[in-house]
């Protein structure tokens, strides 16, 4: 009988820092947002929308990418006459983002998209147009977003409040929302953005405590692909660590798909998306007696698409490595010239350096073939899941 390797994900769900805060549910397309379903990952296409081709090949790379709701500007009428076609070929939902032009609300909704983002702010006499906006939201069956930003928030709040404070922010958005519960119109999701994650957290900290809206987590204009992932993680994490935020978005000067890579490793690294491929490498340090660096990108490229939970340890010396190899699903520890190969906590074999990026990829998709869909057993009887490699 084979010895069975337990490779399967731990019987009770992964722990998670705080609950959820429990929200009103909302359906986008298909997808559903709040506090009953998972957070999920948005990003926003960088193409013209009027270029149909170039729109729906960028909404496919993002799909594939692990996007889950897509985001379409419609700043002008080309855009919007778009809208019909994108929406019905997405392979994701799409919503339209609207600033400016009222009737492009209304085109949206009519073109089938899976809600609207409307921005009170920057619309003009927006507040005359929320009972006519909210018979026809309601009508379609589709959600608007209320998006408020600190660079367009309302002059007659950044005139009491002198700047985009999260207190301007939060009674921009719950006005707006007495506006559309007035016309019995709930089915709203809320954004508070700001370019400060200490602003911005502030803000939404408030109006979680204002409201049971689901919302929206951003901080705009993140910046350049590094200082906007810094941003965006500490911010994120400061909310979804108190269960704060039902969607996401990481707005970064970088092509979309780097913005939902980093929204989805976010979430996987609260708990609050199942785990994809893991690579769990040492800093390396004067104890290393191998490249470190070296070795975990030569394992993380030859890896990159596996698409099954797989935690992969390299590591680099005999102070941790063995411990951190143990761990994980499949690990080295890395000395003297050779590397140790252990899967699920047991040595399985030792290669020489040279061979050590080699045999961790070969049993890397040796594990990735053995497992089955979550919950389903092997011959063995051992739940099968995610397996874990470790790099040190």
């Amino acid at each position: 009988m084979a010895i069975p390797v337990g490779l399967g994900m731990p019987a009770a769900p992964p722990p998670v820092l705080a609950p959820r805060r429990k929200t009103r549910q909302l359906d986008v397309g298909g997808v559903g947002v709040g506090s009953d379903h998972p957070v999920s990952v948005q990003s926003m296409t960088t193409t013209k929308t009027a270029d149909i081709n170039a729109t729906l090949q960028q909404i496919a790379e993002l799909t594939a990418s692990g996007c889950q709701i897509v985001r379409v500007a419609v700043p002008d009428t080309d855009d919007a006459e778009a809208l019909p076609v994108i929406a019905r070929k997405s392979q994701i939902p799409v919503i339209a983002d609207i600033h400016f032009q009222p009737r492009y609300v209304f085109a949206a909704i009519d073109a089938g998209c899976a809600a609207v983002r409307v921005n009170p702010g920057n619309i003009k006499k927006f507040d005359d147009k929320v009972g006519e906006i909210a018979r026809a939201a309601k009508g379609a069956g589709i959600p608007i977003r209320i998006g408020v930003n600190a660079g367009s928030l309302d002059k007659r709040l950044l005139a009491k409040y002198g700047k985009a404070t999260p207190e301007a922010l939060v009674e921009s958005a719950l006005w707006e929302c007495s506006l559309f519960e007035e016309h019995d119109f709930r089915d709203i999701k809320i954004s508070v953005k700001h370019n400060d994650p200490v602003v911005m957290v502030r803000a939404y900290e408030l109006l979680a405590a204002q409201c049971d809206y689901p919302l929206h987590l951003g901080v705009t204009e993140a910046g350049p692909a590094f200082q906007g992932t810094i941003k965006s993680a500490v911010a994120f994490g400061a909310l979804l660590s108190q269960g704060i935020g039902d969607t996401i978005r990481v707005s970064l000067s970088a092509p979309p798909v780097e913005e939902v890579k980093v929204g989805n490793q976010i979430l996987e690294s609260l708990n609050l998306k199942q785990r994809g491929l893991e690579i769990v490498s040492c800093p390396s340090c004067g104890r290393a007696q191998v490249d470190v660096y070296k070795l975990a990108d030569e394992v993380t490229a030859g890896l990159d698409g596996l698409e099954v939970p797989l935690r992969v340890a390299v590591m680099g010396c005999v102070v941790n490595g063995p411990g951190e190899a143990r761990e994980a699903d499949l690990g080295v520890a890395s000395g003297n010239g050779k590397g140790q190969i252990f899967v699920k906590g047991q040595v399985v074999k030792t290669v020489p350096e040279s061979q050590i990026v080699e045999t961790l990829i070969e049993e890397a998709l040796r594990l990735a073939g053995e497992m089955r869909p979550s919950g389903e057993q092997t011959d063995d009887g051992v739940p099968s899941g995610p397996p874990v490699v470790s790099v040190s």
